[in-house]
């Protein structure tokens, strides 16, 4: 049984169309749980009755991800971002990716919008993934549920949490790159613009390597920090 998985956040706007777009999934078998962390809009109201579970989690993907993880009542999991849409056939590819011998994958990207550099940016994040191993959210990373909890799931971090979770399940075995495409939107492209978002992911994909707080990235990045 396949799990998807969407961590949220004052999504109102984008909650319903995403969660239709799931429902073949889940007429064919697979789980929707959406993962809260405390939006201030309508985003559980209009989740409810479009998903098979809706938790309130504290907020951070990390946080909100995990405890969808510990709801989820299959023996795959799969996060996806509420504004990335699944190719029709995702079940099918990642349950034959697993039964080829992987514990995990993900699919490669592409992004909506039509800026010419995006095209260029996904092509580029679908050949780094490939070469080394590491898996970002907008690829819609899935797992085997028994090797998601050999590793402890996502570490309850700020920000680069899907790198740290690559690092540990790439110690398993590398990813299934899937070459079927994901279509994830360029609303945080556009908005910031693509040039400075780009100088802005690779100075902070650099710190975080360099043993930065993720905390402290996540400010940069401009997420609000967490109430204690």
């Amino acid at each position: 049984m396949l799990s998807i998985i969407l961590p949220v956040l004052d999504e109102a706007a984008t909650i319903g169309p995403a969660l239709r777009r799931l429902q073949p999934l889940r007429a064919g078998g697979a789980e929707v749980i959406v993962a809260d962390g405390g939006s201030q809009d309508a985003t559980s109201a209009l989740a409810q009755p479009l998903a098979d579970h809706v938790a309130i989690a504290p907020r951070g993907r990390a946080s909100q991800m995990n405890a969808g993880a510990a709801l989820a009542r299959g023996t795959t999991l799969l996060f996806l971002h509420a504004d990335t849409v699944l190719p029709d056939a995702a079940p099918a590819l990642i349950e034959a990716a697993l039964s080829a011998g992987a514990d995990w994958g993900r699919f490669d990207v592409r992004i909506d919008g039509s800026h010419p550099l995006l095209a260029l940016v996904a092509w580029a994040m679908n050949l780094r993934s490939r070469l080394s191993g590491i898996a970002t959210g907008d690829q819609a990373m899935f797992v085997r549920r028994a090797a998601f909890v050999a590793v402890g799931g996502f570490p309850d971090i700020a920000l680069m949490e899907d790198i740290a979770l690559s690092r540990a399940l790439r110690r398993r075995g590398r990813p299934a790159c899937l070459r079927a495409h994901v279509v994830t939107s360029g609303r945080r492209w556009m908005r910031r613009g693509v040039l400075r978002t780009i100088v802005l992911m690779w100075r902070l994909r650099l710190a975080y390597f360099l043993g930065a707080d993720p905390a402290d990235l996540a400010v940069r990045y401009g997420y609000r920090p967490r109430r204690p």
